[in-house]
């Protein structure tokens, strides 16, 4: 987990600077700097937050699953083929070229451009809802509750293509490959195991959405108000409904 812990700080700033960036440019560009963001606006920027993160974050993540997978221990007397993330990292440039950072990077964009446009959408409607008129946003328990909710939307749009990444960046890594492409991966997953097989980590993802985005919310909030010098602490984007 070292090499994508050391990366978290840089995607999230990928995500969250992208969509706040977006966020603004559409509003200058119809002409309404200071007004409210529309939802498809709210949609639009988070979907170029998750997408963009993609290329900060994949040569982390293809690590990390290659590592989580490797059964072999030094205890039980087999050689593992990595030793660490660094040693894990150099070989499939070794092996796979630059470009093996990547696989696995199409089903990734699926994932991450529809659920984090999800995510945010989510969070700034809930924020919305749980406003008391006369306020500009909710209480810290509100931003707490929007950001878990917000999570668990996510990977419930997310865990589908997570499921066929973790497929291809598997593929091929302790055994020949299965897989000639994306399209083939899903047709035989869904032939072999059947559909559900999308959803089977769909619980344990939401299990750690929900508690992992309250921070990342609150502190968003709590970082933003800092930055700006805001007299009042939460100001999440205000949605506009049409």
């Amino acid at each position: 987990m070292s090499l994508p812990v050391t990366t978290i700080s840089m995607t999230s700033s990928v995500v969250f600077g992208t969509y706040r960036n977006c966020l603004q440019c559409m509003s200058q560009l119809r002409g309404a700097a200071r007004g409210p963001n529309t939802k498809v606006e709210v949609f639009l920027s988070g979907m170029a937050g998750g997408i963009a993160q993609i290329f900060v974050m994949s040569p982390g993540d293809i690590v990390k699953v290659r590592l989580q997978c490797q059964t072999e221990s030094m205890r039980s007397g087999a050689k593992p083929k990595y030793y660490g993330p660094v040693h894990c990292l150099l070989c499939i440039i070794k092996e796979e070229g630059i470009l093996g950072l990547y696989r696995g990077a199409v089903p990734l964009m699926l994932r991450d451009g529809p659920s984090y446009a999800t995510y945010f959408l989510t969070y700034t409607t809930i924020c919305k809802w749980l406003t008391q008129s006369g306020k500009k946003g909710p209480e810290w328990s509100g931003v707490m509750l929007a950001g878990g909710v917000a999570g668990m939307a996510g990977w419930t749009v997310g865990t589908p293509m997570d499921v066929v990444k973790a497929r291809l960046q598997m593929d091929g890594a302790r055994e020949r490959k299965r897989y000639k492409g994306f399209f083939h991966c899903i047709s035989q997953t869904v032939q072999t195991e059947g559909a559900g097989v999308f959803f089977k980590s769909w619980g344990i993802n939401c299990l750690r959405a929900f508690p992992v985005n309250m921070v990342v919310f609150v502190t968003y909030e709590v970082l933003i108000s800092l930055l700006q010098a805001r007299p009042d602490p939460v100001d999440p984007p205000s949605v506009e409904f049409e």
